[in-house]
């Protein structure tokens, strides 16, 4: 059995950066709840907001541009699919109150009962999700 590093590295810096957000911010490193709130505050609230939102992309960025990391082959996929998708995830977002980032990575740090239920019912609608559109079941 190999070991995958590097997705136990990225884990750990993900862990590390919630745990850093909420301590020296209170702030819960939640995706869709720091683009809600960006999107919607102003001052200082939008100015961190801001600044998480572009070091996650600029990481991002440059993880793919310097390591050989595999990419997301989304040539086959028709653009309405993937708009459809989006809204879908926005909608269960909404509906559940948080992504899996704040749910699964902070939700489940703090030993919360709700966050565990929606990260079971992510996973869950993520498994089926793959069976049907993989397996055609």
């Amino acid at each position: 059995m190999t070991i995958p590093w590097d997705a136990l590295f990225g884990g750990m810096l993900l862990g590390a950066g919630a745990v850093i957000l909420l301590l020296f911010n209170g702030k819960i490193a939640g995706i869709s709840g720091i683009i809600n709130g960006w999107l919607q505050e102003s001052g200082v609230e939008r100015l961190w907001r801001q600044w998480f939102i572009i070091g996650v992309i600029a990481s991002s960025a440059l993880m793919v541009s310097f390591l050989a990391l595999p990419t997301a082959n989304l040539s086959s996929v028709s653009i309405s699919v993937l708009i459809i998708a989006g809204l879908l995830v926005g909608f269960g977002t909404r509906l559940g109150n948080g992504c899996t980032s704040g749910h699964g990575i902070c939700g489940l740090g703090r030993l919360s009962l709700r966050s565990l239920a929606a990260t079971m019912t992510f996973m869950a609608a993520a498994m089926i999700t793959v069976l049907l559109r993989l397996h055609g079941m």
